[in-house]
């Protein structure tokens, strides 16, 4: 009895092994039916991570605004320098921040239309993409770039170099 039970079992494992290998030996087999597969070389292999590298361009207007556009926030409302001179630029800047889109992914969070929506609330108080964006905004516009050329380099990400310590201490009035 003890000799028959052991048979069934190495007779099962010996079934067991073999259903689990078909799989792979029917994959193989298509294979081998065919011509190999040909290599891709790694700049034609599908990159997984490749949607989420491609982002789409955030909120923005196309055009300079038809009329008044809504106040930024006080500045003098703000404890911290480097908030408050962010604030001060982007109150001068209005139309150009109108045009400009916001990389921080407020126009899907809060429903913000442009660059300068983030200044009209607390909002770019507390978004440091936002100030790099804005203090590149302003720093472009001083040296006579207009709002399609600034929102290029903004597209292309030339903000993420701006340096905002350079902001910390009050900026003197002009």
């Amino acid at each position: 009895m003890l000799r028959r039970n052991l048979i069934l079992a190495v007779a099962a494992i010996v079934a067991l092994a073999g259903f689990g290998a078909a799989p792979l030996r029917a994959q193989n087999s298509s294979a081998q039916g065919s011509q190999p597969a040909p290599a891709r070389s790694p700049a034609s292999a599908p990159n997984p991570a490749a949607k989420f590298l491609q982002t789409e361009v955030p909120a923005y207007h196309a055009e300079p605004p038809k009329g008044a556009l809504p106040e930024t926030l006080d500045p003098a409302q703000f404890l911290d320098a480097q908030t408050k001179n962010i604030y001060t630029l982007a109150a001068k800047v209005k139309p150009v921040l109108y045009q400009e889109p916001c990389y921080c992914g407020c126009d899907k969070e809060v429903g913000h239309k442009s660059l300068l929506d983030c200044f009209t609330d607390l909002h770019g108080a507390h978004c440091i993409l936002c100030k790099k964006e804005a203090a590149f905004t302003y720093s472009e516009t001083q040296q006579g770039k207009t709002a399609a050329e600034i929102r290029k380099e903004i597209i292309d990400g030339k903000w993420k170099d701006v340096d905002l310590s350079k902001y910390d201490a009050p900026i003197p009035s002009h």
